[in-house]
């Protein structure tokens, strides 16, 4: 059974999935993910998204940016905003999970399948999803950061569904994870953005960074809060 640190702000959150409507390699892969979580602060479904499905929102993804619909990444909140191309080189168009287009809500879905799967086995209060598409151009970087806001603490489990065909290690833009270890020298893991697959890690505790690419990176961002997104200023 899963269960977060003692210290980490969760409760319990009783509307738990209909688990007769998740797949059973799926739901075999959550309650992995839920137990790496618990006990290393990240994990990964390597095939959370079928090809045809990335395949489908890569291409709304793409028709976005190209009517234009993207916008430049910046970095911190609404107080200290900043563009920073040096820090941050992504582009990102958010998403509003019900005008979103008929692929992307597949991965909607299955995200509020995950969120309620986790409360459910780790015991937290997670209640709400926000994310968009990002689009790394070839050669940019996001240095190393930490998710959690210093003045919006709301954003508990980072998530990344990558939606890159034939991508291999040698074409880089792996996300690389900074894990704090007790004692001894922190420890880096690399993950290769492979269509499909998802990462999936605490926000409040593993800083990380996106590596330069040989090509154009396409991935879902999101997180899960602890409050409705509306509410999140509280």
């Amino acid at each position: 059974m899963c269960k977060f640190p003692d210290n980490y702000k969760g409760h319990i959150m009783h509307q738990e999935p209909d688990e007769t409507e998740i797949d059973s390699l799926m739901l075999e892969s959550f309650d992995q993910l839920a137990d790496d979580l618990s006990e290393k602060g990240y994990g990964t479904i390597d095939h959370f998204l079928s090809g045809d499905e990335f395949t489908n929102i890569r291409e709304v993804a793409s028709n976005h940016k190209e009517d234009g619909n993207f916008k430049k990444a910046g970095i911190g909140t609404s107080q200290d905003f900043q563009i920073n191309k040096q820090i941050r080189g992504d582009y990102i168009r958010w998403i509003d999970p019900e005008k979103a287009a008929i692929a992307t809500k597949v991965y909607v879905q299955r995200m509020r399948e995950l969120m309620q799967y986790i409360n459910r086995t780790c015991y937290l209060s997670l209640k709400d999803v926000e994310m968009h598409y990002t689009i790394y151009p070839v050669g940019t970087v996001y240095k190393r950061h930490l998710d959690q806001f210093r003045h919006d603490d709301h954003r508990r489990l980072s998530v990344i569904c990558y939606l890159n065909d034939a991508w291999l290690p040698e074409h880089g833009g792996q996300l690389r994870m900074y894990l704090p270890r007790e004692n001894q020298p922190e420890e880096t893991v690399d993950i290769v953005p492979t269509g499909g697959k998802l990462a999936c890690f605490r926000s409040d505790l593993i800083e990380h960074e996106v590596l330069p690419a040989t090509r154009e990176r396409y991935s879902l961002t999101g997180w899960m809060l602890d409050q409705y997104q509306e509410l999140t200023f509280l």
